[in-house]
């Protein structure tokens, strides 16, 4: 069902989502040392993006967790700066978006402090709101698991491009929310990351994190070099 959606975010951090008051993660929520708690934690979230006064959303049903210069799946790894990947080294707070196969938007939230590059890649979601706007976004006819399944699928169907790298995820462009929702702790399964087999020893640490059974968890695996 396509519901109306408010015409602007515009400072406000309290919002209604369907008949469900959401509220926008602060500052705080990001800026801790546990990239791997904090990739846990997003689980059952929801992430939403406003494009010219349209919402879009999903509860995140998938994360992949990225621990900075000493883990060989991020793009940090070693202290390794560039221009893609200098948003990691700014803070948390911020949305990390780069550019996968030159085709996939990759959506990630930057964590802990300030020159210490760790992220959390939203890898799937279950879409909520705007359902109609994502079809016609993914070129879909009908509402399948497919949507919002997969981070490429995911920013295609949010419209999250590489140009909202450095969005602040506490502005109403970008942002997660909380609507209450727990998650039973026995429906969460920590597995190896997707498509990161260069990483050597750290492709087979436990920092990808689902929710049992949802059917809009990640099913294909992606080639090499899809990390962060």
């Amino acid at each position: 069902m396509n519901l109306p959606v408010q015409p602007t975010f515009k400072h406000i951090k309290f919002l209604r989502l369907y008949t469900m008051a959401i509220i926008k993660l602060d500052h705080d929520f990001y800026d801790r040392k546990d990239v791997v708690k904090i990739a846990r934690q997003l689980l059952g979230k929801i992430l939403v993006t406003n494009r010219d006064g349209i919402a879009t959303s999903g509860r995140i049903v998938e994360t992949e967790a990225y621990n900075g210069i000493i883990d060989r799946a991020s793009h940090a790894w070693n202290g390794r700066r560039t221009a893609r990947n200098e948003v990691m080294y700014g803070g948390a707070g911020a949305a990390y978006v780069y550019l996968c196969y030159g085709i996939h938007h990759l959506f990630n939230v930057v964590t802990n402090s300030r020159n210490i590059p760790h992220a959390v890649l939203i890898r799937a979601i279950e879409p909520l709101q705007g359902i109609d706007v994502m079809l016609q976004r993914s070129g879909k006819k009908k509402i399948d698991h497919s949507l919002g399944s997969g981070p490429g699928n995911l920013s295609k169907a949010l419209d999250i491009i590489t140009a909202h790298s450095g969005t602040d995820l506490l502005s109403d462009k970008i942002f997660i929310a909380d609507d209450g929702y727990r998650l039973p702790q026995s429906r969460i399964i920590a597995t190896p990351r997707i498509g990161v087999d260069y990483a050597g020893e750290d492709a087979l640490l436990p920092y990808r994190f689902i929710i049992k059974d949802s059917p809009y968890i990640s099913r294909k695996k992606p080639r090499p070099g899809d990390g962060k």
